[in-house]
């Protein structure tokens, strides 16, 4: 009775384990498939032409070839892989131009990384150049630790490596630079 019970037992194993090796694999199938679908962008916009307006007056215009949407991620982030153009407008109709070869933007932290020939030209002319640069949209304030060139409006030229300032270039701190500078007496 023992023997027949044992070959009832593998003969119950036999035939329970390809079942179970079969059955997993539809659910690994499942879970690469959502893994696949988690790493993907949530969406992907192609020619982007954005105006933000504000009590009908158009506040920013961003515009960008391609733009990838990963904000199904936990720390969620928009990614410009093809670079931006983004343009101010302050109330007396002026214009601010950002544009770089790409960017990044982290939605929780109001943090934008802009990468690759990132240029920025003010209403007032001051333009600034560099291989990259931070910009915290939450405290308004740019900043860098790479290379910078920045031409003021009244013909200062300065250069240096690494600054922060605030988004108006009303404080500027620079860590090393040279340059001219104009100064009224």
């Amino acid at each position: 009775m023992t023997i027949q019970n044992s070959f009832l037992y593998k003969g119950i194993a036999v035939c329970l384990f390809p079942a179970m090796l079969f059955s997993c694999e539809g659910n690994l199938k499942e879970v690469k498939a959502m893994e696949k679908d988690f790493l993907e962008p949530q969406s992907k916009v192609y020619d982007l032409n954005l105006f933000y307006t504000d009590s009908g007056a158009v506040k920013a215009n961003l515009r960008s070839p391609e733009m990838l949407d990963y904000s199904n991620r936990e720390f969620p982030f928009r990614e410009f892989p093809q670079g931006i153009e983004l343009d101010f407008f302050e109330q007396d109709s002026s214009k601010n131009t950002i544009s770089s070869d790409y960017a990044i933007q982290y939605l929780e932290t109001g943090l934008i990384d802009l990468r690759d020939h990132v240029k920025i030209v003010t209403s007032d002319s001051t333009i600034l150049t560099g291989p990259q640069l931070y910009w915290d949209q939450k405290r308004e304030w740019l900043f860098t630790d790479y290379s910078y060139n920045l031409q003021l409006s009244n013909g200062a030229r300065n250069q240096g490596e690494g600054f922060d300032a605030d988004q108006k270039f009303t404080t500027f701190n620079s860590r090393s630079n040279t340059g001219i500078q104009y100064i009224q007496e």
